[in-house]
C-alpha cells in the first residue's frame, strides 16, 4: 500500500478517535460519560448529563470528521481514494477509539462532518430527511438511520456529473453508512418491537442514537 495512504488512514483514525464527548463530561463534570445514560460517548447521552456538553460534543465529533477529510481536498493531491481512505478512517476512529478500549459512539455526527466535506449538497438532502422523519415519527434513531442510508443515493448523484472518480468516495460512503446502521442494531430491534423510545420522553434506560 502507498506510504500516503497509510499515513492519511492513520492521521484521520486517530483524529477521529479523539472521545470529545468522555473528555468534556470528565473535565467539567468530573463524571464518566460512559457510567450514566446509555453508556454511549456521543452528543444524545451527552445532552441528557449537560445540554450545552452536548451540543459542543456534536460540533466537535462532527469538525473531527469534516477536518482530516476538507484537509486533503483542499491541500493535498491526493486523488479520491486518499479522501475515500481519510473519509472512512476518521468514522472508524470515532466508534472504535484505541484511547477508550475501541468502544466508542455510532459515528452519526462524525459521519456527517465527512459527509459535509464530501458533498454539500448531499448532506443537505440528508439533513432534510432526518428533519421530516424525526418530525413525523419524533424518533431521533429512525430519523438518523434512514437520513444516513440515503447520503450515498445522493452523493451519487451529485457526483455523476462532477469530473473525477466517484467509485472511491461511493464505496466510502456506503461502507461508513453501513457501519453506522449496525451500530444502530439495538434500536433497530426496538423499533421493531415498538419498545424504541421517542425524543422527549424521560426514560434513562432508553437508549436513542448516539454518536
Amino acid at each position: 500500500m502507498r506510504m500516503d495512504y497509510i499515513i492519511a488512514s492513520a492521521a484521520a483514525y486517530l483524529i477521529g478517535s479523539i472521545p470529545f464527548g468522555y473528555i468534556l463530561v470528565r473535565l467539567f463534570m468530573k463524571q464518566d460519560i460512559r457510567t450514566t445514560g446509555s453508556g454511549n460517548i456521543g452528543a444524545t447521552n451527552v445532552a441528557r448529563t449537560a445540554p450545552g456538553l452536548g451540543i459542543a460534543t456534536l460540533i466537535l465529533d462532527a469538525l473531527k470528521g469534516f477536518l482530516p477529510v476538507w484537509f486533503i481536498c483542499r491541500y493535498i493531491s491526493g486523488g479520491t481514494m486518499l479522501v475515500s481512505l481519510a473519509a472512512l478512517f476518521a468514522v472508524l476512529g470515532h466508534m472504535f477509539p484505541a484511547w477508550l478500549g475501541f468502544r466508542g459512539g455510532k459515528g452519526v455526527a462524525t459521519a456527517a462532518g465527512v459527509f459535509l466535506a464530501l458533498s454539500p449538497k448531499a448532506i443537505g438532502l440528508s439533513l432534510l430527511v432526518f428533519l421530516v422523519v424525526f418530525a413525523v415519527t419524533r424518533y431521533v434513531s429512525l430519523a438518523s438511520i434512514l437520513a444516513t442510508a440515503c447520503f450515498p443515493a445522493f452523493m451519487y448523484g451529485f457526483l455523476k456529473s462532477a469530473d473525477l472518480d466517484a467509485m472511491p468516495l461511493l464505496a466510502a460512503s456506503i461502507l461508513i453508512s453501513l457501519l453506522i446502521i449496525v451500530k444502530h442494531h439495538e434500536n433497530i430491534r426496538r423499533l421493531l418491537s415498538g419498545t424504541e423510545n421517542k425524543f422527549g420522553k424521560k426514560k434513562v434506560e432508553a437508549v436513542t442514537a448516539e454518536d
